[in-house]
């Protein structure tokens, strides 16, 4: 099972910065091994605020109980709080990329956004329209899926809600991408543009 956690890091006051240093250095060492183990897919830096250190994991565990040792084990932990959300299958999610692949187009310009759909469906709508739109909705995304528009696609907990991520050259190319999916009427989106992280798996050699 997937999982997309929130790693929020506070350094105690007066922490030398020797030390400082030294746990990072574990961190990324200890991020090659996890990758290798098939734990962690991904790492992104979200925007942040000075002198904020937060990043988002994608992590791969047989359950919660797993995934929080895998979390335990990781250096930072000392200092850090964990916001984990479970993943589940989405019938549109075009699958994994094959292992060391997932963020080359970045080199080449362009950013990976995390959407999180909303899906409100109007009043009355017939079944019949809503499984039309739904269908068109899934040609569509199988579609940028075949352009490397849409990366990856999970249900969220919670009626008709839905995370996504995607390749896009700016905000503008990203909201353009939004509005050409059948179901953007009744969608409320949110998105969050990402940063490389320098221990991405994806990113580094495996």
């Amino acid at each position: 099972m997937e999982y997309l956690v929130t790693m929020t890091t506070h350094v105690p006051d007066g922490t030398p910065d020797a030390a400082v240093d030294d746990i990072r250095s574990r961190e990324a060492a200890h991020t090659k091994e996890l990758a290798a183990e098939g734990h962690l897919l991904r790492l992104w830096r979200p925007p942040l605020q000075p002198g904020e250190w937060r990043t988002l994991g994608l992590f791969d565990a047989a359950d919660a109980a797993e995934l929080e040792t895998v979390l335990e084990s990781m250096p930072l932990r000392i200092w850090r709080t964990d916001e984990v959300t479970p993943l589940l299958p989405h019938p549109n999610d075009p699958g994994p990329p094959t292992r060391g692949a997932g963020s080359s187009d970045t080199a080449e310009g362009g950013s990976e956004f995390f959407t999180t759909f909303t899906i409100t469906i109007p009043p009355d709508t017939p079944a019949s329209a809503v499984d039309a739109m739904e269908a068109r909705e899934a040609d569509r995304t199988g579609e940028l899926a075949a352009q490397r528009t849409l990366l990856r696609l999970w249900a969220l907990a919670g009626e008709r809600r839905s995370l996504g991520l995607w390749f896009a050259q700016d905000a503008e190319d990203m909201g353009a991408t939004m509005d050409s999916l059948p179901l953007r009427a009744w969608l409320d989106v949110q998105t969050t543009q990402l940063t490389p992280h320098p221990s991405d798996p994806a990113s580094t050699p495996g």
